[in-house]
């Protein structure tokens, strides 16, 4: 596998957009292409997991441990970028019924059968036993079990995934009134927030349900350029309804621009919905962040058959 060089600096293409209703409210809108990063380790996950892997490479760890869903793109990238730099990866996964079958459940899920196919162990745990990844005594047990690892949260987010994610604004982006982005955990948005400039204000779309994510990013980033819609999540995680994949597929045919369906298509559609709300002034730039995840349309898809409805166009 070639190699994925964390010790980069990455600078993403900025991609102007052109519709209807841009022209009509007079704003400019750009998407940062940052899932043209890598297949798998696109977007704010190449950010979050850059100083993560060069901290462990300091450390001198081997194995790289951390925590997902079934169809986490977290858990993809982590296997993949740990296969790239020679790393044993394991994978705490929720649900352990999932691994009472581990080849129907690689046959099921392209997320896991990717990671899978890079190596990553697989450690499939209860709802409950989950909901403690971040007790000590878990983390204690997991060591027992696999020997020392470098510990990389759930989604990626911590003190170095922040760092990473400062990198996403560069020089060229300063001309922006408003940065646009989905928020899962909460650190790509605190990392945007604190390379902001000061006349910049950040929008963050959360992508799930709750409250709680205004203190998450408050515990990294101190300033309060920036604000949370939260009118944009379709029903809670990788919830969505026929409204939503019609926007996918309808702004891939007009744009050429394919949004993955749990992060960015959300976020878009609440920026274009804002636009037409008149939320913008005229002549107001605006910069969204595409933060990949484009794998995850596969395994998608697939739910989407199964319940007949429109599946998404890549």
């Amino acid at each position: 596998m070639n190699l994925i060089d964390f010790s980069k600096t990455i600078s993403t293409k900025n991609q102007q957009i052109h519709l209807p209703i841009l022209e009509e409210k007079k704003v400019t809108l750009f998407i940062k292409r940052e899932d043209e990063i890598h297949p798998y380790v696109s977007g704010n996950k190449f950010r979050k997991l850059k100083y993560n892997l060069l901290e462990a490479k300091k450390q001198q760890k081997h194995t790289l441990l951390t925590f997902g869903g079934a169809f986490s793109n977290h858990i993809v990238a982590t296997a993949v970028a740990g296969n790239s730099n020679n790393y044993k990866t394991i994978g705490v996964i929720r649900g352990e019924e999932l691994g009472r079958d581990l080849e129907k459940t690689l046959a099921n899920n392209s997320t896991l059968r990717e990671a899978f196919k890079n190596g990553m162990t697989f450690e499939f745990v209860s709802r409950q036993q989950y909901r403690d990844k971040l007790n000590p005594k878990f983390i204690h047990q997991l060591r027992q079990k696999f020997g020392d690892f470098y510990l990389i949260p759930e989604g990626g987010t911590n003190d170095l995934a922040v760092k990473g994610c400062e990198e996403i604004l560069t020089t060229k982006d300063v001309n922006f009134n408003y940065i646009c982005c989905a928020v899962g955990t909460g650190g790509t948005i605190s990392g945007m927030i604190n390379a902001a400039k000061s006349h910049q204000k950040i929008i963050g779309f959360p992508a799930l349900k709750g409250a709680f994510l205004a203190s998450e990013i408050q515990q990294f980033s101190h300033y309060d350029n920036w604000s949370l819609e939260a009118d944009y999540h379709f029903g809670g995680y990788a919830k969505y309804n026929v409204s939503l994949l019609n926007f996918i597929n309808n702004f891939k045919k007009e744009t050429t621009i394919v949004l993955d369906p749990i992060y960015t298509s959300k976020m878009m559609f609440g920026v274009l919905d804002l636009i037409g709300k008149n939320y913008f002034s005229p002549n107001t730039k605006i910069l969204t962040i595409h933060t990949g995840g484009l794998q995850s349309i596969v395994g998608f898809n697939k739910k989407l058959k199964l319940k007949n409805h429109p599946t998404i166009h890549s």
